[in-house]
């Protein structure tokens, strides 16, 4: 306990804070929690006058420094001078803008700025929503506040405080440059508040702001204000990563938990830990790791859920949710049961009954009252938002998720379990990051509910215990720019400052900032590796003969049957196509590999020209789906015919159960006496490998008995020396990068007539500057050529899907078009964009994203009118029907582009009128529902 004189001078202190920051003094009154250092700092700054950025981890409470910044635009300054000639009039008030990178969060945050202060102090603006644009107070997103400033909107006067959180939002690969032109463009009347995420290089960020905005304090906090807890779930025990604090410290892994996981390694080198089953026979340990109902039962049992496992892949949440309830998991009361219908029914009723079956409602519903859910983009926002009340209310316990959930939702859990610390990025498989790891295992622990966190991470043999410490323990999150200029903002800036000042803008970005900063590191690591590689090729020397001949022979050889086995795939692939294409009902086929090889009968061919055929079978295990071309590695060949009732419901147990009886009753042979190999077709060897082997068994080198030793390290060579080219043209190109890309991208549209040779703004120029859209100039180019005139609404929403859709998976495969005013705006939208490609690829600028057909007929077949089941069934996906959270997304932005349209200057009188149909023929079911939400 402290001394009277400890306590006096406490006080004396507390009294001199107050006195100095009287702004913060009031603030912290009014909260009813004592702030955190950190946060205390950070407002004591802002009072001073000084910008500030905060970075913090996730649930520190950073908010609570851009709510202060609120409050001082809502009091004023008590100093504000009022001119003596009209002292009568107040002086003009002064604005704070809250922005946020997604339109849930402002969404978010304007109710809880409105519970605070009141709705006639408090707007909100969004792409979807405008309420009280001219309060003292606006919440908005990042893109609203970037229009404005372009557009010298007159709701910017005032403005004094802009707080901009989830600023680390800057890395975003496609949204990221709106938060730098935003920083740049703010008056530097403005003070700027920068809310972060934990980032390695808070300092560089920080110079930077410094440089474009002046004063600008650094706050940073590594502190949880809920302790963290590593565990590793091995088997069923489950183990502290760390012994202890200090351990964690210095990345010391728990003893037993190292010996435990050797040991269990040892035990399956030598067979003894595999399962027996259809596995057991192989060559090789076979790993079965803790079953995923085991896991949520284990954490129920020891108390740690609520709990968030997160599984890198749509179809891993949905199928660990439905083997949780097979498991007949029920972590729920039935007063918590009958809460979730409640909240459930509450929320759904806009929402058709028909809709509601095809979006598996009645399972999804069931998992919840269970205390279940899967939590995923392809899933119907509203479903993912039930999820989200839900789990925040504590009624629903386990959610299966992708790691979209960890960017933005207020979402916290007692417990996050990773059940792999790999996953596919859109491209590859590639390991967790530090930084990745952190955001996610960031989720565990909600402040004033827990006094603690844990993070489980689920063991298997790739799994290495000392590589989890390494993620647990680092703070490696660097914020890397992503800002490029773009057409629209080329045209902006040259009409709001002119080109040369608008050049100069571009150079104070934090991207040239970085860039300058990195070309002095990669011209050393260039230099190491000019070194790395010289010492390679010592070790590759061979004194039989020249050993870079050789290993170029046996490249050459790698790169020529790679060639001959795409090529064999694409024949493969086309001959599945035929074959399927040729399919009626009825028809009894095999499926050779795949999770549903066996026999399956034809309920609906599918040709309807959707691009590749997917036909809907029913396989003799009564699994009842669509069917793809990856599913046949040799052509369908129809074995047998049987008689599908004409009105046949396949969503009916007992309709697939009879059915699929009678595909038994043909006697045929599951597998077909093959085991899903491939057809063997007998070709002639190719002429050029031929030569090139007889090439590489005369060489002399092939004689070396150290040959593979040698190409081992010629290998390791080739690879560094591409990698050291890279770094080469990296270091060539990043000095004045993006002023050189600006001055490309002037005369780019210069040519196309956007600005005039003195640098005006033409009025093509204009209406492209108020196109926002990652084609913007492709969709300038349609509408200045009238390739969108005359299409009927349901057209039009079809035709511009495809500048804005882009399939999760490369197809290869081109989408077909519904026929007629469809198809020929489309070929004309392509042969622009062939046109704006070559002139791109002439200046050496990267290139406009080429336009994706695979939603022209899902979008156009419901602005229709047509059902969902249909709508959704027509997407062109790798993996069948399109997610319906896909669906509404895509359909969102499809609308989005279309009121820009409706409101474009450069499209005709009738065609902002169509563009206005097809959104309301398009704001429908799920859609409606969505808007209004």
């Amino acid at each position: 306990m402290s001394s009277p004189a400890e306590r006096y001078a406490a006080a004396r202190r507390k009294a001199a804070q107050a006195a100095q920051f009287p702004a913060l003094d009031e603030f912290a009154l009014e909260l009813g929690f004592d702030l955190d250092d950190f946060q205390r700092e950070a407002c004591q700054s802002l009072e001073r006058g000084s910008g500030v950025l905060v970075c913090a981890p996730t649930g520190a409470g950073k908010t609570v420094v851009g709510e202060f910044a609120v409050h001082l635009a809502l009091r004023g300054r008590p100093d504000d001078p009022v001119p003596a000639a009209d002292a009568t009039n107040p002086p003009a008030r002064r604005k704070c803008f809250y922005t946020t990178p997604i339109k849930a969060l402002s969404n978010q945050k304007y109710h809880d700025l409105v519970a605070r202060y009141g709705a006639e102090q408090v707007g909100l603006l969004t792409g979807d929503n405008a309420i009280n644009g001219d309060a003292p107070v606006v919440v908005m997103t990042t893109e609203v506040l970037r229009n404005m400033l372009y557009a010298g909107s007159s709701t910017l006067q005032g403005l004094a405080y802009v707080v901009m959180d989830e600023v680390h939002y800057l890395a975003d690969r496609f949204r990221g440059g709106v938060w730098e032109e935003v920083i740049i463009h703010l008056p530097a009347s403005v003070t700027l508040i920068s809310l972060s995420a934990t980032v390695s290089n808070a300092e560089e960020f920080a110079d930077w702001l410094v440089t474009v905005r002046g004063e600008t304090a650094v706050v940073v906090s590594e502190h949880r204000p809920v302790p963290l807890w590593q565990h590793m779930l091995v088997n069923k025990r489950m183990f502290d990563l760390f012994h202890d604090a200090d351990a964690a410290r210095k990345h010391d892994v728990h003893p037993e938990l190292l010996r435990y996981t050797r040991e269990t390694a040892r035990r399956l080198e030598l067979g003894e830990g595999r399962s027996a089953g259809p596995g057991a026979g192989r060559r090789g340990p076979r790993w079965r790791g803790p079953l995923r109902p085991d896991i949520v039962d284990r954490l129920d049992r020891e108390g740690l859920l609520p709990a968030i496992l997160f599984i890198f892949s749509r179809a891993g949440c949905a199928a660990a949710v439905q083997q949780c309830l097979a498991a007949g998991l029920r972590l729920t009361s039935a007063e918590e049961r009958a809460e979730i219908r409640r909240v459930v029914e509450s929320r759904v009723t806009a929402i058709p009954g028909e809709d509601l079956s095809v979006l598996g409602y009645w399972e999804w519903l069931d998992g919840l009252e269970r205390g279940l859910a899967a939590h995923h983009a392809g899933m119907l926002p509203v479903f993912k938002e039930i999820v989200e009340e839900l789990f925040v209310r504590g009624l629903v316990k386990a959610v299966f998720a992708t790691e979209t959930l960890a960017l933005g939702i207020n979402m916290p859990a007692r417990c996050v379990v990773l059940e792999r610390l790999v996953k596919y990025n859109g491209e590859a498989h590639v390991d967790l990051t530090p930084g990745e790891y952190t955001q996610l295992t960031g989720r565990a622990g909600r402040r004033g509910i827990d006094v603690e966190g844990h993070a489980v991470v689920v063991w298997s043999p790739e799994t290495d215990p000392r590589h989890v410490a390494g993620l647990a323990s680092t703070r490696t999150y660097p914020l890397r720019s992503s800002f490029r200029p773009s057409y629209n903002m080329a045209v902006n800036l040259v009409g709001t400052v002119g080109a040369e000042p608008a050049r100069a803008l571009l150079e104070s970005s934090f991207a040239q900032f970085q860039a300058d900063r990195s070309v002095v590191g990669l011209a050393r690591q260039v230099q190491r590796n000019t070194e790395t590689i010289e010492a390679y090729g010592a070790e590759a020397a061979c004194h039989h003969g020249d050993f870079d001949e050789y290993f170029a022979l046996r490249v050459a050889i790698a790169d020529r049957e790679k060639a001959i086995a795409r090529q064999g795939q694409t024949q493969r692939k086309a001959a599945a196509v035929a074959s399927l294409e040729r399919l009626r009902v009825g028809d009894v086929i095999r499926v050779p590999s795949g999770r549903r090889a066996g026999l399956a009968v034809v309920l609906d061919p599918a040709t309807g020209g959707f691009g590749e055929p997917r036909p809907l079978v029913l396989t003799q295990d009564r699994w009842a789906g669509r069917v793809s071309p990856g599913d046949f590695t040799t052509p369908a060949e129809v074995l047998a015919r049987i008689r599908v009732p004409k009105h046949f419901n396949h969503r009916s147990p007992g309709a697939r159960r009879d059915l699929a009886a009678e595909v038994s009753g043909t006697g045929l042979d599951r597998h077909g006496g093959r085991r899903g190999g491939r057809s063997r077709q007998v070709t002639g060897e190719d002429h050029q490998i031929t030569q090139l082997r007889t090439e590489l068994r005369h060489h002399p080198c092939h004689a070396c008995p150290e040959r593979e030793e040698h190409a081992r390290w010629a290998e390791r060579r080739r690879r560094l020396e591409r990698d050291t080219e890279e770094l080469r043209e990296r270091v060539s190109g990043r000095t004045g990068s993006l002023a050189r890309t600006f001055d490309r991208i002037v005369a780019l549209l210069t040519d196309r007539g956007y600005l005039a040779r003195d640098g005006a703004v033409t009025d093509a120029g204009r209406m492209l500057g108020r196109i926002w859209t990652e084609a913007d100039l492709l969709v300038a180019e349609c509408l200045r050529r009238g390739v969108w005139n005359g299409l009927s609404p349901a057209e039009l929403a079809a035709a511009v899907s495809v500048v804005v859709f882009e399939a999760r998976r490369d197809v290869d495969e081109r989408a077909s078009l519904p026929r007629g005013p469809v198809a020929d705006a489309v070929d004309e939208t392509l042969k622009l964009w062939g046109e704006i490609e070559a002139d791109e690829a002439a200046r050496g600028l990267t290139a406009t994203r080429e336009p994706d057909l695979g939603f022209a007929w899902p979008v156009y077949r419901w602005a229709r009118g047509e059902a969902l089941a249909k709508v959704l069934g027509s997407g062109h996906e790798i993996d069948g029907e399109m997610p319906a959270g896909d669906f509404v997304r895509w359909a969102r932005q499809v609308v989005d582009l279309l009121g820009q349209i409706a409101d474009s200057g450069g499209a005709t009188t009738e065609l902002r009128s169509t563009a206005r149909q097809a959104i309301a023929a398009v704001n429908r079911g799920v859609l409606a529902y969505h808007t209004s939400a």
